[in-house]
């Protein structure tokens, strides 16, 4: 590790006019970082992650280096995060430092993985009942099946190398090729969570670090009993959006209570199963859709919106919230590779189907909403042919090896960020983290739950994450923000932000 460290120190980064393909303008430049494939053999291949990266805007004498952000995933690229250091929310800090963005090993053009057609990975229109047959969850199996052994085709011995360990280190190398002496890193969702290891590995190059929406890092949470408490929490956010709904029945006509409201889904569900929407919105694409409700309350409206059109007769704006996107199956399906990859290589996993039904089964009972899609996604896991690796006891820094004679590094004050409601990282990971490292400052959104803080409505918490990357000083063991504005009912359909099951996206969205 610190050989590779040191040879991308000594080459440093070459930065030029980004490539078409990034499409980015100037004055964002992009450039390329070499990795070891696999770290016990330095000297060995290497693969290179893309960069990019647009100057502080302050005057020189105020510049605090390279800030670099990870959205989450795993899978998920920050390659457009310069274009942010235009926005209002990031003036302050972008004036300060120079915002870095990458693809992750495997992620976009740094050495992409692929498991299937990207044709086949986005083929519409699929079911998703919520309480699936026996003949449904065989087919489950298969394709679970199918896919791995589409991942092992595809990527051959490669695939073993792309894990939370690798994510860690290969950041390790970005921060030396990009000549900072200490490192300054906001990681959200997933990010959090390599974030965290990284700070296990390399406590004395942490500068300041921010996570945002905190992945539960317990060892024996990651990843199969994280993802059970995922879909636990995505029922309560589901409530919460049935709710809200409920109380603008005027506006919307979907039923004056919550479980009025949950029926009128189900009608759409329905009429879905038997005759897709625009031919290629599904049950199972519904469900996808309507999933973005529990990561970003700017999808509150649009998706009552579309659902009460469409119970009205007119399919056309549920076609445009859920429908899948040609142009993206690409980057979807390579997405959803790296996430498997990552998560099958990170952690044992339950290899019996029995247990997977089991505790799915009974999960479904208390929350039916996402329970048996996150099995489809993380089903793989069962059958993965690599063997797993263990996850880091993170905040322990005895539990990585020897240190220095100068005895044990101490790991400065980082910044954790929170929403009490949380469905993608529900809040108890927070609190995980913030015990495990001592020093760490937790910032709650109280009663909220929108999936990433930063850069989002929240002046409270802009506001701590401004104070703390310009001047270093957290608001204490803790802090609490009030909640975000509920949404309004709008007079016309809003702009829909980005989205996906993880990862966080860019600052201010899911």
């Amino acid at each position: 590790m610190a050989f590779a460290a040191r040879r991308a120190a000594q080459r440093g980064t070459a930065f030029h006019r980004c490539p078409r393909a990034e499409a980015l303008a100037a004055p964002i430049t992009c450039g390329k970082v070499s990795v070891p494939l696999d770290y016990a053999h330095p000297r060995g291949k290497h693969i290179s992650l893309t960069v990019s990266r647009i100057r502080a805007t302050g005057p020189k004498a105020r510049r605090q280096g390279a800030l670099i952000y990870n959205p989450g995933g795993p899978g998920a690229s920050s390659m457009a995060f310069p274009e942010y250091a235009a926005e209002d929310a990031f003036r302050r800090v972008a004036a300060a430092y120079d915002f870095v963005g990458y693809a992750p090993r495997g992620v976009g053009r740094s050495a992409p993985l692929s498991c299937q057609r990207p044709s086949a990975y986005a083929k519409a229109p699929t079911s998703s009942p919520p309480h699936p047959t026996a003949a449904f969850k065989r087919r489950l199996v298969a394709r679970a099946r199918a896919y791995v052994r589409g991942c092992v085709r595809r990527s051959g011995r490669a695939l073993a190398h792309y894990t939370t360990l690798n994510n860690a280190r290969d950041l390790e190398v970005l921060r030396a090729a990009l000549g900072q002496r200490r490192l300054t890193f906001v990681g959200a969702s997933y990010g959090t969570y390599y974030g965290a290891v990284y700070a296990t590995l390399f406590p004395g190059r942490v500068r300041r670090m921010v996570f945002d929406s905190v992945v539960n890092p317990a060892p024996g949470r990651i990843w199969y009993r994280d993802n059970l408490d995922q879909s636990l929490a995505f029922e309560r956010r589901w409530r919460d959006w049935r709710r809200w709904v409920a109380r603008h029945h005027a506006v919307y006509h979907l039923g004056a209570t919550a479980d009025r409201v949950l029926a009128s889904y189900h009608t759409a569900r329905r009429r879905l199963a038997r005759k897709p929407a625009g031919g290629v919105v599904g049950t199972a694409q519904l469900q996808s859709a309507f999933l973005r409700t529990g990561y970003n309350d700017a999808y509150w409206d649009p998706a009552a919106r579309a659902l009460a059109a469409y119970l009205r007769g007119d399919p056309e704006p549920l076609a445009e919230l859920a429908a899948p996107d040609p142009a993206e199956a690409a980057d979807d399906e390579n997405g959803n590779a790296v996430y498997t990859a990552v998560e099958c290589n990170d952690a044992p996993w339950p290899r019996a189907w029995a247990t997977w039904d089991r505790d799915n089964t009974a999960l479904a009972r208390r929350a039916p909403f996402e329970t048996w899609d996150n099995v489809a996604m993380n089903l793989p896991c069962a059958f993965w042919p690599l063997k797993p690796g263990r996850p880091l006891d993170v905040g322990n820094l005895e539990a990585v090896g020897p240190r220095p004679r100068t005895g044990r590094v101490a790991l400065p004050p980082v910044l954790l960020l929170s929403a009490e409601r949380d469905a993608a990282t529900p809040y108890t990971g927070a609190k995980e983290l913030w015990h495990r490292l001592p020093g760490s400052s937790l910032v709650t959104e109280r009663k909220a739950g929108t999936h990433g803080l930063w850069g989002g409505p929240n002046d409270c918490v802009n506001r701590h994450v401004d104070t703390y990357l310009l001047t270093g000083k957290t608001p204490g063991r803790s802090a609490f923000c009030a909640p975000r504005p509920e949404p309004a009912p709008l007079p016309e359909p809003a702009p829909l932000p980005e989205s996906g099951k993880q990862p966080a996206a860019i600052p201010g969205t899911p």
